[in-house]
């Protein structure tokens, strides 16, 4: 499991499969390289830098635990923040984590967002 750190990778992600849940929106995108990678992304919307590096370590902590065992093989996997997530209890954020992984595996996503 490795982490995403190119902007291009995550704009790759952005065209497979969103699920959105209250916390967060989860975007699943077939990789072509056979491993499991996921990448984080925490928006100035949310909160100052505090509020975002929190959010950041409790997504961090969730994938690390849950990528393992029930993520997408060969998939990249980004988290996006959402304003709820960080006041949102960590159990109910891995029940979310869960259920969303879930659909994409049934390759069940939410509608595409609109073009600007």
């Amino acid at each position: 499991m490795s982490v995403l750190t190119r902007r291009a990778d995550f704009l790759a992600a952005n065209r497979g499969l969103r699920i959105a849940r209250p916390g967060f929106v989860l975007l699943v995108n077939p990789n072509g390289q056979g491993q499991v990678r996921y990448g984080i992304t925490v928006t100035k919307k949310i909160g100052n830098a505090v509020v975002r590096n929190r959010m950041k370590r409790r997504f961090r902590a969730l994938l690390r635990e849950i990528l393992p065992v029930q993520g997408l093989p060969g998939h990249d996997h980004v988290m996006i923040g959402r304003e709820t997530g960080i006041e949102r209890d960590f159990a109910k954020l891995r029940e979310e984590l869960a259920m969303a992984l879930s659909r994409a595996a049934q390759g069940k996503g939410d509608p595409p967002r609109k073009r600007r």
